[in-house]
């Protein structure tokens, strides 16, 4: 008995360490998923989700791009323009809501997936569109500028990954800053002609203009 009392107090000082490291290893990983300026998920962290939220044929895909967001740097500074990325990061979180996903894809490109549960999804990007381009709080009223958006949705394309799915937004995406349309839907059909991996409308890409199909 006293071998067994001996053995556990032994132990006891071990499981609280690993408990502790496990929660530390925790946190590490959810760091690692979390973007450090803006919150939102780096890419591998929003895959991981984005890819179960698919499993939803109502699911709708959305790239985002700030516009002209070089010359917001060149003009007002990096930290004008990290408080940009920031302002409109929390407006693409607020907009998803708790069931849906939004992430940094990198620099000033950003995604999200929602559940379009009553098929409005048109409608609300449209006023996501004018939100992003207010004036960030606490800004300089003239550091602002619009945000590109780019949608498609899963039951349109049955079978096709997130890959896919972000490839036909990014084409959408890019029509609409073409056009200045401010937010433009994918079309039904194929994928965009692509060359080279460039956009369909850019020098060099076989398309002279950008496609795709107003929402």
């Amino acid at each position: 008995m006293n071998t067994l009392l001996t053995a556990l107090a032994a132990a006891g000082p071990l499981a609280a360490g690993w408990s502790v490291h496990t929660v530390w290893m925790r946190r590490r990983l959810h760091t690692a998923r979390r973007d450090p300026l803006t919150g939102l998920r780096t890419r591998d962290g929003f895959t991981r989700r984005a890819t179960a939220l698919l499993k939803d044929p109502r699911a709708v895909v959305v790239l985002a791009d700030v516009d002209h967001f070089k010359q917001i740097n060149d003009r007002f500074g990096h930290a004008a323009g990290d408080a940009l990325l920031k302002a409109t990061a929390d407006r693409l979180a607020h907009y998803v809501g708790r069931h849906g996903i939004a992430g940094r894809l990198g620099g000033d490109e950003f995604a999200a997936v929602v559940i379009d549960n009553h098929g409005t999804a048109a409608d609300l990007l449209a006023v996501l569109h004018g939100v992003l381009a207010r004036p960030g709080d606490g800004l300089d009223p003239a550091v602002q500028t619009t945000v590109s958006l780019g949608w498609v949705r899963a039951e349109d394309h049955p079978g096709e990954d997130l890959s896919g799915l972000l490839r036909r937004a990014d084409e959408a995406m890019y029509a609409a800053k073409q056009g200045r349309a401010g937010v433009r839907r994918a079309g039904l059909g194929r994928l965009f002609a692509t060359w080279s991996g460039r956009r369909a409308g850019r020098r060099g890409s076989g398309a002279d203009t950008a496609r795709g199909v107003a929402a």
